[in-house]
């Protein structure tokens, strides 16, 4: 492409007819002809790059302040905001040929996203899906690294998906990814927020500028649907100036979840809009999961499906991989595998578990590593609160000692009479839990979810799927 035509509007350049080959913000993919795009991150700031990337054989550079590279830099006031420009540019503007939807949040965005997704395809909407476990254009499935791509990446699956005949891009969109820029100039029809609960507190260096994070998805969305039975939620709700609706399981609110019946099985409620209500059943448990289906039905209605259409799907969907998703055992206990990895989390899985547990209530949990150290204690209070029994373990520790981390863990545990046993390894720990389990127990396997591995000293990354674990440990237990 000519530089002028990936640059476009945006700035203003002398070398406008240069032929460019590729454009990057990596000093390692620079090569002949390449526009190189200078962004100052926490460790390194291309900008200290950038005479060296010409002599290397790029054609230009994008900066913030003036380098004395003459013709060859493009001046603008915010590299990161260019960059996402440039990268959509570069693939034809995708995010104009879709409708973007959009759900952000602590909690509740996998399934969420998941549903709305479900939704539309059954109502005959080829829908990509950008989000934590995978990546999707229509049912084929994508490797995905990041909840939000990085921005060249995110703009190249956009692509794809246009390409490929997608009418709708449903998303969760991460506080990284509105703080970076990454998602470029998109634009959303509908953005929805779940919650906001103690959660990447390395990154944010606070609550309130983890909830500015989030706040800017709303600044480019037609319209807001918010849970306000959240205290950012009902914060939110009073700030945005676009076009709103609150929902609530617990209130009323524009839209609210009445006659709420939750089982082992599934749940039923009655979904609310001023003097309209329908009946929804599902197959997925929990009273966090209803919030995720009411906001889920709020957008798909207002995309104009029908609603019989919208609670047929919900009818006919089975679930989002470890989100509250049950473990087959063929035995008179029940294994659950989920996600749940902060305070609040912990708290909704084994509140809505408790409801319908027989016998005990086990919860296996850890933390992992390199992550905020302060949520670790909240963890266990939080678990302490529902739980007759506690296993208290690993959760990728990355390059912090196991040990270390469970110290910090059980200081949670102080003052409460819960009974608790660490069994470090995690693997051990799960094969200790089914040896322990008694009939009507329920286990529930919180922080892993849908991940397949652990990350362990050296970032290194083994295999290990809680499913095939638990599997293993039953074996182990039919043998003694």
């Amino acid at each position: 492409m000519k530089l002028r035509d990936i640059i476009e509007d945006n700035a203003v350049t002398a070398v406008g007819d240069a032929e460019i080959t590729s454009i990057t913000d990596d000093t390692r993919r620079v090569g002949k002809d390449s526009l190189f795009v200078c962004i100052q991150g926490a460790k390194f700031d291309g900008h200290d790059a950038a005479k060296e990337m010409l002599e290397k054989g790029a054609a230009a550079v994008v900066c913030e302040r003036d380098l004395g590279l003459g013709d060859r830099q493009i001046l603008t006031d915010d590299t990161r905001t260019m960059w996402g420009k440039i990268c959509a540019a570069w693939f034809g503007h995708p995010e104009r040929k879709m409708k973007l939807l959009g759900v952000t949040g602590t909690n509740g965005k996998t399934t969420t996203t998941s549903v709305i997704k479900h939704i539309l395809m059954s109502a005959g909407h080829k829908t990509g899906l950008i989000g934590t476990i995978q990546n999707e254009i229509g049912d084929e499935v994508l490797h995905t690294e990041n909840t939000t791509p990085l921005t060249y990446e995110f703009m190249s699956v956009l692509a794809k998906m246009a390409e490929a005949g997608c009418e709708y891009v449903v998303m969760e969109v991460s506080s990284f990814g509105l703080c970076q820029k990454r998602i470029g100039p998109s634009h959303f029809r509908t953005a929805v927020f779940t919650n906001l609960t103690q959660d990447h507190l390395d990154y944010h260096k606070d609550m309130e500028d983890y909830f500015q994070a989030k706040k800017l998805l709303f600044d480019i969305c037609d319209a807001a649907i918010i849970n306000i039975d959240d205290d950012y939620g009902r914060r939110l709700y009073d700030e945005v100036s676009c076009e709103k609706q609150s929902f609530s399981v617990k209130q009323n609110a524009d839209i609210y979840a009445d006659g709420i019946k939750i089982k082992s099985t599934g749940s039923s409620f009655w979904y609310c809009c001023g003097d309209k209500s329908r009946l929804v059943k599902t197959r997925i448990p929990g009273l966090f999961n209803v919030s995720n289906l009411t906001a889920a039905i709020a957008v798909c209605l207002r995309e104009g499906i029908p609603a019989e259409t919208v609670i047929n799907a919900i009818e006919n969907y089975n679930g989002v991989k470890g989100r509250c998703e049950v473990i087959p055992t063929g035995r008179d206990f029940t294994v659950i595998c989920d996600y749940a990895h902060t305070p609040d989390a912990v708290e909704n899985i084994l509140r809505s578990v408790k409801e319908y547990t027989e016998g005990r209530l086990i919860c296996l949990f850890g933390c992992g590593g390199n992550r905020d150290a302060a949520k670790r204690p909240k963890m266990a209070k939080a678990a302490a609160m529902y739980a007759d029994r506690l296993v208290v373990t690993s959760d990728n520790p990355r390059n912090e000692a196991p040990e270390a981390i469970i110290k910090d863990i059980l200081v949670g545990l102080e003052g409460t009479d819960v009974p608790y046993d660490v069994v470090t390894d995690r693997r051990e720990a799960i094969y200790h839990a089914l040896k322990i389990a008694e009939k009507g127990d329920i286990i529930v396997l919180a922080g892993k979810g849908h991940e397949d591995y652990q990350i362990l000293a050296g970032m290194e990354h083994i295999h290990f799927d809680e499913r095939e674990v638990v599997a293993e440990g039953l074996k182990l237990l039919e043998n003694n």
